[in-house]
């Protein structure tokens, strides 16, 4: 298999911080995208960020920004088509999405994705961790494990199954995975949640000390 290209989501309105771009805040001595896109490009072959508005406005990062092709902010998996789409004209077979706000994320989650997906034709994981003592979430799985969908792999070829299911009002990630034999791929979370994303301003003083190592 080809090296998946990379698209970092940044399709979200940030309504929980006032809105804007969260990956365009400070952490440390970058910025939350800086550290994304540090974590995946080692990853991937390319990378690109999807991202609606202005793309002017991330002009610095030298990256192709690419906008949703489904009006009315559907949810990630809008992001996903576009990443899809891009990668298809640069003729890649999958592309690893990754969230624009979670600047911690794993090292190896793409090795970890792939190997999930192994065997499958058409590759479709998505990253999961073991749910904690008395958690609850939307997003579990039937095994227990909590699922982040914004987190995954996916192929090039179905992207046009995606488009129609989103043409057609689809909005949930796991409602478009599960009926295409979508595999989770296991990450732990001794030393904290790898997954941890910056929603408040109480997540970005949290993201700051990690940095700084206090």
């Amino acid at each position: 298999m080809k090296q998946p290209f990379g698209v970092i989501l940044a399709g979200g309105q940030a309504t929980r911080m006032g809105g804007g771009d969260k990956g365009l805040l400070d952490l440390g001595e970058s910025t939350i995208l800086g550290h994304v896109i540090d974590r995946l490009a080692p990853q991937v072959a390319r990378v690109a960020l999807n991202a609606n508005g202005d793309p002017a406005r991330f002009g610095q990062l030298g990256l192709p920004v690419l906008p949703d092709s489904i009006e009315g902010h559907p949810g990630p998996l809008a992001g996903v088509l576009a990443g899809l789409d891009w990668a298809a004209g640069q003729g890649a077979d999958t592309i690893v999405t990754v969230a624009a706000d979670t600047p911690f994320f794993p090292c190896d989650l793409v090795p970890r994705l792939l190997l999930a997906a192994d065997g499958m034709a058409q590759p479709l994981a998505m990253a999961a961790t073991p749910r904690g003592e008395g958690e609850q979430t939307k997003s579990m799985s039937r095994t227990g494990l909590i699922r982040h969908p914004t987190f995954g792999l996916w192929p090039v070829s179905l992207r046009d199954d995606l488009r129609a299911a989103l043409e057609g009002g689809l909005r949930k990630v796991v409602l478009w995975t599960d009926p295409h034999g979508g595999k989770l791929a296991e990450f732990p979370v001794a030393g904290g949640d790898p997954f941890f994303n910056v929603n408040t301003p109480d997540d970005l003083a949290k993201a700051r000390a990690l940095v700084k190592g206090v």
